[in-house]
């Protein structure tokens, strides 16, 4: 037997949705949309919802499973599962009203404008275009990425979200199409959206809108001048003019260390590490250190370029990518202890002729750690996820292995750990209001797990992270890098 909460609401009844508990026989690989079948059967509850073709193919059944958009006729069930309306007025139970993003792609005329007769004209689409919109154009309309974008679901900052610029993207990259797709992107908030991933990762036909197509139509907008944010320019100009994307008042940590040289193991630091943490940076050494393991931290490297190529500004990248190429060239194993460079190093350098074999520490170390060698450390602790490394590759378990591996430490998670915490994809610069707004949002998650710190791997996120934490008068507790915690076991 296993439990399942469903949200229930009738307008005639309820004044506002609320979650009741049923007990089901589990079948082998029964989804969602079965279990409600059998609620049903089983309660005569009376559960409203919506299916039609049970092959993931009409976006009927869309609904919020755990929080996250998913399809209930795909979703296998399991024991706890929460299953909710998406994040529209709700009609009844699961059903809900939609009109209001129908609305809005009736008013953005999102169909093809086309007042000519294509096929004689130039502007007819060739076999490469429709390989670019292809990416973009699979979509079945069962809004679970609009439902479960962060940015669209906070209350402060109107976003079109990922549904609306993926079908601006698909007309845009349309020659037939002859209205300013760019500028009604821009105007839906182009510049908003956090790179989270989410919406891939609930996507069922897989389509990758912040890539094939916030990412192209940013850098779109740069190439025509209307882009980036005035924040964002100063990316740019800060590589061109040290390497790094951000500044500094400190000694960078490159220029700090007293260099191992022989080691086949290297360390990419990142921007902020080597500008703004360099101590985390020293912690990495130490810590692996103790663990019998020497690393080379070489000089000559520059920024990976992932705020340029989520900001749009990809002019220089190539560059970028070369001075890396070159400076790692001879080493085995390159380590990082940011999850935004370690998802640029492995799933975008490639694409520009670079390929190294790159491991974020979590992922490196969690089977190295003499555990002999910790000490106690009386703390309790939560775990959040960065985007770039949960999502972004695939890296949940480690992390939390390595941290449950200090003796002393409670773990408890915290209610949706990979739920965005703002920092991503040039919104703490360029929209920290929105920033700040998820941010709180998480913090307040933490907050609900009486932890004494939340722990990540990712500079951006635990400077975010304090921010929220700060925000909502919670200063005691600590937002530390999982090389912070570490050491703690090692001092």
């Amino acid at each position: 037997m296993i439990k399942v909460y469903v949200s229930r609401f009738d307008r005639e009844t309820d004044s506002e949705p609320h979650l009741e508990c049923y007990e089901i026989e589990k079948t082998p690989h029964m989804k969602v949309l079965d279990a409600l079948q059998a609620i049903n059967e089983k309660y005569d509850a009376d559960i409203s919802f919506r299916s039609s073709c049970r092959a993931g193919q009409c976006g009927s059944c869309g609904i919020l499973f755990k929080g996250n958009g998913a399809l209930a006729c795909q979703k296998e069930i399991k024991n706890g599962a929460i299953i909710e309306p998406l994040n529209f007025p709700v009609i009844k139970d699961l059903i809900v009203d939609k009109s209001s993003i129908e609305a809005k792609v009736k008013d953005l005329e999102l169909s093809l404008q086309c007042d000519h007769k294509c096929e004689n004209l130039d502007t007819s689409i060739t076999k490469d275009d429709s390989a670019e919109t292809k990416k973009v154009r699979s979509c079945i309309e069962c809004y679970s990425c609009y439902s479960t974008c962060p940015v669209v679901n906070i209350a402060t900052d109107e976003f079109g979200g990922p549904y609306l610029m993926r079908y601006m993207r698909k007309f845009e990259s349309d020659p037939r199409d002859n209205f300013d797709r760019l500028k009604e992107a821009l105007d839906e908030g182009l510049y908003k959206c956090t790179s989270c991933g989410k919406c891939l990762a609930v996507c069922p036909k897989n389509i990758n809108t912040f890539g094939d197509a916030i990412e192209k139509m940013r850098a779109l907008a740069v190439a025509n001048g209307s882009g980036p944010l005035p924040e964002h320019i100063a990316f740019k100009e800060n590589i061109m003019n040290t390497g790094r994307s951000v500044k500094t008042d400190k000694t960078p940590f490159i220029e700090q260390i007293d260099n191992y040289k022989g080691s086949k193991i290297a360390f990419f630091t990142g921007c902020m590490v080597d500008y703004k943490f360099p101590e985390i940076g020293q912690m990495l050494v130490d810590v692996l250190k103790e663990n019998g393991i020497d690393i080379d931290v070489p000089e000559g490297q520059v920024c990976c370029g992932s705020p340029l190529l989520r900001t749009g500004q990809t002019d220089i990248v190539q560059e970028l990518v070369d001075k890396n190429k070159e400076v790692f060239k001879d080493y085995d194993t390159i380590i990082t202890i940011c999850s935004g460079c370690g998802a640029t190093l492995k799933k975008n350098h490639p694409e520009f002729g670079s390929k190294l074999h790159v491991m974020d520490i979590s992922e490196f170390l969690v089977d190295k750690i003499d555990e002999s060698k910790l000490k106690e450390v009386n703390m309790t602790v939560t775990y959040h996820d960065p985007c770039h490394l949960g999502r972004g590759q695939g890296i949940k378990d480690a992390p939390r292995n390595m941290i449950e591996k200090i003796p002393g430490i409670k773990f408890e998670e915290m209610k949706y750990p990979c739920q965005c915490c703002g920092a991503g994809g040039g919104i703490k610069a360029g929209k920290p209001e929105i920033a700040l707004e998820l941010s709180k949002s998480k913090a307040e998650m933490i907050k609900d797990t009486g932890a004494d710190a939340v722990v990540t791997i990712c500079p951006f996120c635990e400077l975010n992270l304090q921010d929220g934490l700060d925000e909502i008068g919670c200063e005691d507790i600590k937002s530390m890098h999982i090389l912070e915690l570490l050491s703690k076991a090692y001092e």
